[in-house]
């Protein structure tokens, strides 16, 4: 899901980082009142655990790949703009290091999997708090609707950008793009992140930290 340089027009790039600019500064100042001695460690291995699977990328028909994310399992322990920011630096460590997903197009990627993954799970969650299986939908949930903003991200460029009627960046429509990308995580990789939110939430949870949701 990490969307590489060259498959994004300059005006979806612009409009990206205009979105995630000010939510960073926001998510930044939350993360400040929120680090203390007992949950910096949590985080910082949180983050860790979520930098490996994402790197675990498995290649998908549509011409992009699938992996697991963990950013619900820390917004539904901590907040969902803790998790933005987690997500964020892990995802421009990627792209600077390893060349996983793109600069210009790392505030999409912070947008798909840490914004929008966080958020749509965390309520998602607490929707359902009650009942057991919340964090596990809560992760379904979450990296579904990643993949669903990715695929429309992607799928729209050859609809708006074309040059002599040849797309010009991404040339896969939203047909392709929705199939491979959110059928793919609705089947496959949103279970693994059901799975993998579910039980370390509970394995944390039972570990009675106070500042667990």
């Amino acid at each position: 899901m990490h969307i590489p340089d060259g498959y994004l027009s300059p005006t979806v790039v612009i409009v990206t980082y205009t979105i995630a600019l000010p939510l960073w500064i926001y998510g930044f100042k939350k993360l400040k009142t929120t680090l203390n001695e007992e949950t910096l460690p949590l985080i910082g291995v949180l983050s860790a655990m979520s930098f490996i699977i994402m790197m675990l990328n498995i290649p998908i028909p549509g011409g992009t790949s699938g992996h697991a994310v963990g950013a619900v399992l820390i917004a539904i322990l901590f907040n969902p703009w803790i998790a933005f920011i987690s997500i964020s630096v892990v995802l421009l460590i990627q792209a600077i290091i390893f060349g996983d997903g793109g600069i210009s197009t790392f505030a999409t990627n912070a947008l798909t999997m840490g914004f929008v993954g966080s958020f749509v799970g965390y309520y998602i969650f607490e929707a359902f708090k009650k009942y057991k299986f919340a964090p596990y939908l809560a992760g379904w949930a979450g990296i579904v609707a990643s993949s669903l903003l990715a695929a429309i991200l992607l799928g729209i460029e050859p609809i708006f950008w074309t040059k002599n009627g040849m797309p010009l960046y991404f040339p896969f429509g939203l047909k392709t793009t929705i199939l491979a990308l959110v059928g793919a995580h609705m089947l496959f990789f949103g279970v693994v992140e059901a799975i993998f939110t579910g039980l370390i939430y509970n394995y944390v949870k039972n570990k009675n930290m106070e500042f667990i949701n």
